[in-house]
């Protein structure tokens, strides 16, 4: 019963921390927040052996995108699944090396094929704080460049929803697919508003880590950000986290292709998500005080 109890609590704790960031970046939630702290008293009170646990960043699930025979984009001579791995692998290195209180939890650590709902099943199951998902993108036109951080919501672009279908047209390598997403056409816009309900206890976060990320990118990695963006990403949808989507530049613009392939500029792309991830758990963790 105490476990249970424990569980349940810790639940809330997160959710009372999500709630009072959004409360520090906007005003009008205030009947969220009275609801959560009624919520939360109920739970404290309900056994006096529960102990007061601060909400800490302890466990991050880095996402590499594609892999195995799911490719993903590709530029003149590289492909996504490539790039997404060693920029992965180096943000996943950074953290480990300066944040050794953070567990770090890769779904791929090769080029091996891992499904998409498998993704998000590994960030829920190791109760992760924060989800990160690596990839590259790919339009016709290529002179457009840059990056861009993605977090679960409605597309309010034709531009947005060509990458979230693009990137949730994964689930067609899968065997069985159409039973195990229950019907859900990632080629369908239909398919792709159901989620805009969906991460919603989440998504202050989301946009606050978001946008950490797109500015160590500006201002830090010298890359060209194109901001924050919202749509409809099966695997942010099905995580029970903050979770992020990071598209690290466009492997058909030729010199962006390039630079993708540098090892100095994926480091460089690394440490700006690293340092992103980093200030964010400062931020979430000073709420404690």
């Amino acid at each position: 019963m105490y476990d249970l109890f424990f569980a349940i609590k810790e639940k809330f704790t997160t959710l009372f921390k999500v709630i009072v960031i959004t409360q520090k970046k906007r005003k009008n939630v205030k009947n969220i927040t009275i609801v959560a702290v009624f919520l939360a008293i109920t739970l404290l009170t309900s056994s006096t052996s529960l102990r007061r646990s601060d909400f800490k960043v302890k466990t991050v699930v880095i996402d590499a995108g594609h892999g195995g025979h799911d490719p993903g984009t590709h530029g003149n001579f590289s492909k996504e699944k490539d790039i997404a791995l060693e920029v992965a692998l180096q943000v996943g290195s950074y953290i480990n090396e300066y944040l050794p209180d953070v567990k770090v939890i890769y779904t791929r650590n090769s080029d091996k094929f891992i499904e998409l709902e498998q993704r998000a099943v590994i960030a829920n199951k190791n109760n992760a704080d924060a989800f990160i998902s690596i990839h590259a993108n790919a339009v016709s036109r290529n002179t457009i460049y840059g990056t861009e951080t993605y977090v679960m919501g409605p597309h309010k672009t034709e531009g947005n929803f060509e990458v979230a279908k693009r990137e949730n047209s994964v689930i067609l390598y899968e065997d069985g697919y159409e039973e195990k997403y229950e019907g859900f056409d990632p080629n369908s816009p239909e398919s792709q508003i159901l989620f805009s309900l969906t991460q919603s206890a989440y998504i202050e976060n989301s946009l606050y880590l978001a946008s950490q990320i797109e500015h160590q990118f500006g201002k830090r990695a010298g890359r060209r950000s194109r901001g924050v963006k919202q749509a409809g990403f099966w695997v942010l949808w099905r995580t029970s986290m903050p979770s992020v989507l990071v598209e690290i530049g466009y492997l058909t613009n030729p010199k962006e292709e390039k630079e993708l392939n540098s090892k100095s500029i994926q480091g460089n792309i690394a440490s700006g998500v690293f340092r992103a991830f980093r200030d964010y758990k400062n931020e979430i963790e000073s709420l404690n005080d």
